[in-house]
């Protein structure tokens, strides 16, 4: 797939159940040895009653598909999550790059340390290591890296 037959655009509230199954696919298979806190009706139910009703987010669609998913929190990317079918097609830097030119101050993010893929991603795009932490202030007990973007 090439990114240009992607349609990147604010994410309305028809989109959730879309949303919810591709974070829980991509969680399931970027981080096997993180155990999730919540249940799949749980996820669900936050995605359509907290995240798209408050944050700012964005999905990148192929046709009628839901590839990828971000949410923006002030000045954070809070949510990155691609379809684990199309990683490397370039949709995570369609979507970084937009939350730069929506930010365009700077952006911070966590990422679990586990999560190699994902560091050398962010690496890659210009964000530096700034703070690492055992776990203790997740959800998921599981140690995390913070990440800094500086134009």
């Amino acid at each position: 797939m090439q990114t240009n037959t992607l349609v990147v655009r604010r994410a309305t509230p028809a989109d959730a159940a879309d949303i919810s199954g591709l974070w829980l696919r991509s969680f399931a298979a970027a981080l096997p040895s993180v155990t999730r806190p919540h249940s799949e009706q749980q996820v669900h139910a936050w995605i359509r009653d907290i995240v798209l009703p408050t944050q700012e987010t964005w999905v990148a669609t192929t046709g009628e598909t839901v590839v990828g998913m971000m949410v923006i929190e002030g000045g954070d990317v809070d949510q990155l999550y691609l379809d684990p079918d199309h990683r490397g097609c370039g949709i995570g830097a369609r979507l970084l790059d937009l939350a730069k030119l929506r930010r365009p101050d700077g952006l911070s993010l966590w990422t679990f340390q586990v999560n190699g893929p994902a560091r050398r991603f962010y690496e890659r795009h210009g964000f530096v290591a700034v703070e690492k932490t055992d776990g203790r202030g997740n959800e998921e007990n599981e140690p995390d890296i913070r990440y800094s973007w500086q134009p």
